[in-house]
């Protein structure tokens, strides 16, 4: 039995999320530049080497992998790596296989996906208007991933709705997003837009829309019942009385998750982000080359990595700028 993973503030580390490209066939603003400079594709992990990292975390405990990207899904067979990873579900070993998307292959993957046992997926999604959508995705469109989003329900899969609440953009379609999503009985989670990365021409103080003001107003329509349930993550729910759907707030910013913080993460060339906030990382792709048919040297590093994991992330837009400003991209660590 391997030594567990478990921080220096006592918290035990069961998640994992896991960016499995950088690439997407989107850009959207709170996000990616437009004209995103990405990685050689020679720089990657193979989908072997992230077989074999994943599965040596699973076997340090790791109980939830979430696949991210940039889009997951544009990567070049990457069903075999969803496929692969189905061992660990048939043996108990993983609790839950699931991935976040922006859904624009989902119509083509979702059997696949359940398949390999896939049972829930996060969809990112900020607006139903077609023009708002293609303008906050810049190449995006929008019946591209409602169908996605109707091939994921009808195959079995548990769909829920990942929207960034930015200010003057979304605010209006907050009742009409809620009840969307009630008719179709899909969960839905706001998130803060975060300081991640040059934006360009994209101002980040003024996407800035405080979810404490969102469920303020949210309140006004609806009687919200806070409920002690977490999935894993760092979201935090309230069922709406009136239509018994459950509403998540991912609150980096006015209140943040840190003391309960389970996950780190693991891009797509082998770093290894103990926290989304924080520049520290470890090289995780050096260990896992120096041999392959030793694991030691990996399981050193990973143990190495999670003792440095810090308290707790520290973003702040309070005085109309931005600190705590990650140089890296939304996309390079997948959220």
């Amino acid at each position: 039995m391997l030594e567990p993973l478990i921080d220096p503030f006592a918290r035990a580390i069961n998640y994992l999320r896991v960016s499995v490209t950088d690439r997407c066939d989107f850009r959207c603003v709170y996000c990616m530049s437009e004209n995103m400079k990405f990685l050689p594709k020679a720089k990657l992990l193979t989908l072997e080497e992230l077989d074999r990292l994943c599965s040596t975390f699973v076997a340090l405990g790791v109980e939830k992998l979430r696949i991210t990207g940039g889009e997951p899904l544009v990567r070049r067979n990457i069903m075999s790596f969803f496929n692969a990873m189905s061992r660990h579900l048939d043996s108990g070993a993983l609790k839950e296989l699931t991935l976040t998307t922006n859904g624009s292959q989902l119509e083509r993957f979702a059997q696949d996906l359940y398949g390999a046992g896939v049972r829930r997926v996060n969809v990112s999604l900020d607006t139903l208007n077609d023009q708002k959508f293609a303008k906050v995705t810049r190449w995006g469109r929008l019946p591209q991933v409602l169908r996605g989003i109707d091939a994921a329900q009808r195959v079995g899969m548990r769909v829920k709705i990942n929207a960034v609440a930015l200010k003057g953009f979304n605010q209006e379609e907050l009742f009409s997003i809620t009840e969307w999503c009630a008719q179709r009985d899909i969960d839905l989670t706001w998130i803060e837009v975060m300081p991640m990365g040059d934006l360009g021409e994209t101002d980040r103080v003024g996407q800035y829309w405080a979810l404490s003001d969102l469920r303020q107003e949210l309140s006004q329509s609806y009687d919200l019942i806070d409920l002690p349930e977490r999935t894993g993550g760092p979201a935090r729910y309230v069922e709406l009385r009136q239509t018994g759907q459950r509403i998540g707030f991912i609150t980096p910013l006015t209140h943040n998750f840190c003391e309960s913080c389970n996950r780190v993460r693991l891009t797509c060339t082998g770093e290894l982000f103990m926290c989304l906030g924080q520049e520290d990382n470890a090289d995780l792709r050096a260990p896992l080359r120096a041999d392959p048919s030793d694991n030691g040297p990996l399981i050193r590093a990973i143990h190495s990595a999670i003792g440095r994991k810090p308290k707790g992330h520290d973003f702040d837009y309070s005085r109309q700028e931005i600190t705590g400003q990650m140089t890296r991209h939304m996309s390079h660590t997948g959220g």
